[in-house]
């Protein structure tokens, strides 16, 4: 437990998986995040969405060669599992409160305290996307960057109430069972790779189907409960001066919410990539169109991939660094609307 100046100890430490896996109590609860790579990098911290944690919602990013050596030359990724998501997590007390959405935002300042890290980049998918904007807005001194894949920003439309509700009632009476997990699946993923009679689903989604038998249905339904009682951050976007750059498949459920939030972003700090035959998870479905959006945006920060740059870098990222072209329709390549284009795996 934290102690009574607030201050974060850790119960318990692991190696997994080639990271370092801490479990740290904070002045929430408790919370998991795994470590991989220098630490005397920039970081990079992650937040997956709904069920998932970093080895189910990121791994693919990770595993994808030129996007690899992009993000673990230029930083140490710190992966934040939500409360009870981790491997091997057991099930959450029900003494303990549901956390709402602020408390899960401070809990990644109180994350940060722990490892003495100042202004990070962060990258969140969906529910994962909504804690981190929300961290960016309540701490804008700690966030120097934002990559958000099908991000939320309202609160739950009619349609996704009625679905939460229905996870909600899944989990409480039955588990992770097999309507449960085609939904999320509904959620994370297009039609393309989740199959259909004629064709088999894809690897990446029955390596994640296999993933969500290991959650905690009780953990699921807290983080579900916490993400369901969300409020619109709209009014709050315009001041979020940090770069942002938002990823969105165009067969994701949440698109149309992923384009209202571009449009209520900066344009002169946002941009905003679509990619074609991809549902939400493009960090799991198509990994490889981030790379170049990514390389031009961290560009603006001084950071490069290895074959562009011979020393790691080892100070924290000065957003005296960025420049706006860097986030130009021009200078991504786009020659559609501003801020905003197109990836496909079609040619």
């Amino acid at each position: 437990m934290a102690d009574s100046s607030g201050s974060v100890s850790v119960d318990m430490e692991m190696i997994s998986l080639g990271g370092k896996e801490h479990l740290i109590q904070t002045g929430r609860g408790s919370i998991s995040v795994a470590v991989f790579g220098d630490q005397d990098k920039p970081a990079l911290v992650t937040y997956p969405d709904l069920a998932l944690n970093h080895m189910s919602c990121f791994q693919g990013l990770f595993f994808c060669p030129e996007a690899a050596s992009l993000l673990l030359h230029n930083f140490c990724i710190y992966h934040i599992s939500p409360p009870g998501h981790e491997l091997g997590a057991a099930a959450i007390s029900p003494d303990i409160p549901v956390p709402s959405v602020d408390d899960l935002a401070d809990q990644v300042a109180e994350v940060l305290d722990y490892f003495g890290l100042g202004a990070v980049m962060c990258m969140g998918v969906t529910a994962g996307a909504y804690i981190l904007t929300l961290f960016a807005m309540k701490y804008r001194e700690r966030v120097i960057g934002l990559i958000l894949v099908s991000p939320l920003c309202k609160a739950p439309s009619w349609t996704e109430w009625l679905y939460n509700k229905v996870m909600s009632n899944l989990l409480y009476f039955y588990g992770m069972c097999g309507m449960l997990k085609e939904i999320l699946l509904q959620r994370y993923f297009g039609p393309e790779v989740r199959g259909d009679a004629q064709v088999p689903e894809s690897d990446i989604v029955q390596a994640c189907r296999r993933l969500l038998d290991e959650r905690q249905s009780t953990n699921v339904l807290r983080f579900l409960q916490a993400i369901s009682g969300r409020y619109d951050l709209t009014e709050g976007l315009k001041k979020l001066h940090c770069r942002t750059l938002v990823f969105v498949g165009d067969n994701s459920p949440f698109y149309l919410e992923a384009i209202h939030m571009s449009s209520k972003l900066d344009r002169r700090y946002s941009a905003l990539v679509e990619v074609q035959v991809c549902g939400s998870m493009v960090t799991e479905e198509q990994p490889h169109a981030m790379l170049i959006p990514m390389e031009y945006f961290l560009m603006g920060y001084g950071l490069y991939r290895p074959c562009h740059l011979s020393n790691s870098p080892r100070s924290p990222l000065s957003p005296s660094c960025i420049s706006p072209e860097l986030l130009s329709p021009e200078s991504m390549g786009l020659k559609l609307k501003p801020i905003k284009t197109r990836v496909s795996l079609q040619v």
